[in-house]
């Protein structure tokens, strides 16, 4: 039997890209890499794949004769071990219409040892744009059964942003190889850390956590942490309801706030609730500029005010905003979901 396929899907950063970007882009080839050298040793004919075209039709005909598969993207699952890699590959080489992935609902990993059928499913969608869905619509549209990899909280985290390398980077397990590209970038560091974490182990303290966030990570937080938490879970559907049609616009109940009062108004707001937060962004700008990110402000902006470097900001409603997290009188982190779901555990233990 031949070796199941493994393709890392990456993009490569571009000469031309800012420098953030072009930083995160090194951070995902350093993942890839690595990524494809763990699979190899575990029996795997893995390779890395930039698609140029559409996705599900280029990732269609890199599947063509293969047995069984794994699919993933270079910024996925940062913290996957060799154990890891082993079950994947024993889940593509077995030729059954199963799926294992880290999360049955967004995933950012699968293995399947019925390669036509995914091939086929790609065909069939020539929509599919990522491999998030691919999971549940085998198992909808093709009869896989579905199954998940042990350790999904560790499993759950991305390299979506620069913060999120350095929020990876900081973890007991962290690749080296993102150690030390991250040693070559001081302005890339979590801001205001010791201060949370003096806010998240004071018994008196409150810890506002907003985005896109669940049950699961309040159970671990209210376990984990002597302090209260102020809880606001919103949107976990977001990327999907750029894409569906009658789906009702995002809303924030921060972000209604700032809507009345501004975004200068972010620090003060915080302060009358909480003796902290972490707050994911990207729930912020669906509320005012809609789900889909072709309308927000441009990635290096966000990657800017993730590690709240204001002046490097350019657009003047998220400037603001950064410069108000940055100069407020409590400790407020600005991030993506990596940030208020997997790593806020993690980060403030």
């Amino acid at each position: 039997m031949p070796a199941p396929l493994a393709l890392i899907l990456h993009r490569a950063a571009r000469p031309t890209d800012p420098p953030l970007t072009r930083l995160l882009g090194a951070a995902r080839a350093v993942l890839a890499e690595r990524h494809r050298g763990l699979l190899a040793r575990a029996g795997a004919d893995a390779s890395v794949l930039e698609l140029a075209g559409p996705f599900a039709a280029g990732l269609a005909e890199r599947l063509a004769g293969a047995h069984g598969a794994i699919v993933l993207g270079s910024g996925s699952v940062p913290l996957l071990r060799p154990a890891d890699a082993r079950r994947l590959v024993a889940g593509a080489a077995s030729g059954e219409r199963r799926v294992l992935t880290n999360n049955r609902w967004s995933s950012d990993v699968l293995a399947t040892g019925d390669a036509a059928g995914l091939a086929a499913l790609l065909r069939e969608d020539a929509g599919i744009a990522a491999d998030n869905a691919l999971p549940r619509l085998l198992a909808e549209r093709r009869g896989a059964v579905i199954a998940e990899l042990p350790g999904r909280d560790r499993l759950a985290l991305d390299v979506d942003t620069p913060l999120d390398l350095a929020l990876v980077a900081g973890m007991r397990g962290a690749p080296s190889g993102l150690r030390r590209l991250l040693a070559q970038h001081p302005e890339v560091t979590v801001p205001r850390l010791a201060a949370l974490r003096g806010v998240a182990h004071d018994p008196r303290a409150e810890l506002l956590v907003a985005g896109r966030s669940g049950a699961a990570t309040l159970r671990r937080l209210e376990r984990e942490l002597p302090c209260r938490i102020r809880f606001l879970a919103e949107e976990r559907g977001l990327r999907a309801a750029a894409g569906s049609p009658g789906q009702r616009p995002p809303r924030s109940t921060l972000g209604r706030l700032l809507a009345l009062r501004g975004p200068e108004a972010l620090g003060a707001i915080v302060a009358e609730l909480a003796e902290g937060a972490v707050i994911d962004t990207r729930v912020l700008l669906a509320d005012r500029l809609g789900a889909d990110e072709a309308a927000w402000p441009s990635a290096e902006d966000r990657y800017a005010s993730d590690l709240l470097l204001a002046e490097r900001v350019t657009d003047p409603w998220l400037r603001a905003l950064t410069a108000s997290a940055e100069a407020a009188p409590v400790p407020i982190l600005l991030g993506s979901h990596t940030l208020v779901g997997p790593a806020v555990g993690p980060l403030l233990r």
